[in-house]
């Protein structure tokens, strides 16, 4: 086969993993759309539960109330439909890995998508509630916090990425040794490095106050070391014994 029909196979067999992907992502939003408002519902409720008595969330803009539970659904549509993504990812890298490489990878795949998970569950049960209680806590005496749900909605999925992708820093690692891109000396020498960008990703993605930034920042040092030592675990079980 020459170059070129390598390269056109390849295009076919890129575009065929996107439809699916697609596919996957639009019937898992066909289920969950439904239900848009009760996932709606169930994400506000740690701000409306630091939210004074008689506070409410409000809608400023005609077709908010409507798109705004449509967006949470096709969030909820991405995260639930993620292993068959990145199983499609997966499936499109496979065939140009060792042998060795594609059974390190398939693990990877289903550590990420529950890394991911957890990630926005961290967010969610954890960081929301002192975020918002901090954000209503400071309002002016006389100010009535009532945030509109398109910005809540913004908000609320930055806050969802960036811990999610945070939680995949073990991965990121693991992967960069695994493939020799990387040695764990190096990862090891920038670690005062890595510390100060974390918290500078933490005064990036969440409110000007102390606590959500560390409980950004923290998390993603303590993965990253997480990240290390599994590495070089995953390293010794594959050398081989000199002794042989």
């Amino acid at each position: 086969m020459s170059t070129s029909e390598t390269f056109i196979s390849h295009l076919i067999e890129l575009r065929d993993r996107l439809m699916r992907i697609v596919i996957g992502l639009i019937l898992a939003f066909l289920v969950l759309f439904p239900f848009a408002d009760q996932i709606y519902t169930l994400l506000a409720q740690p701000l409306l539960a630091s939210l004074p008595a008689g506070g409410q969330m409000i809608a400023t803009e005609v077709t908010t109330p409507f798109f705004v539970p449509m967006k949470m659904a096709m969030m909820a549509a991405f995260v639930i439909s993620l292993p068959h993504t990145l199983y499609q990812v997966w499936a499109f890298v496979s065939p140009g890995l060792y042998a060795h490489e594609r059974r390190f990878m398939m693990p990877l795949v289903i550590a990420s998508t529950l890394l991911f998970l957890a990630g926005m569950a961290f967010a969610y049960f954890l960081v929301f509630p002192v975020v918002f209680g901090f954000i209503t806590g400071y309002a002016p005496e006389g100010v009535a916090v009532m945030t509109d749900i398109g910005r809540y909605l913004d908000f609320v999925i930055t806050l969802f990425l960036a811990f999610g992708l945070a939680f995949e820093v073990p991965i990121a690692v693991i992967v960069l040794v695994g493939f020799g891109l990387v040695q764990i000396s190096t990862l090891k020498e920038i670690r005062a490095y890595v510390i100060v960008g974390a918290f500078v990703l933490g005064a990036i993605f969440t409110p000007p106050d102390v606590i959500s930034q560390f409980m950004l920042a923290v998390p993603l040092w303590l993965l990253y070391e997480t990240g290390i030592f599994l590495a070089g675990f995953i390293g010794k079980r594959k050398a081989p014994d000199p002794a042989v």
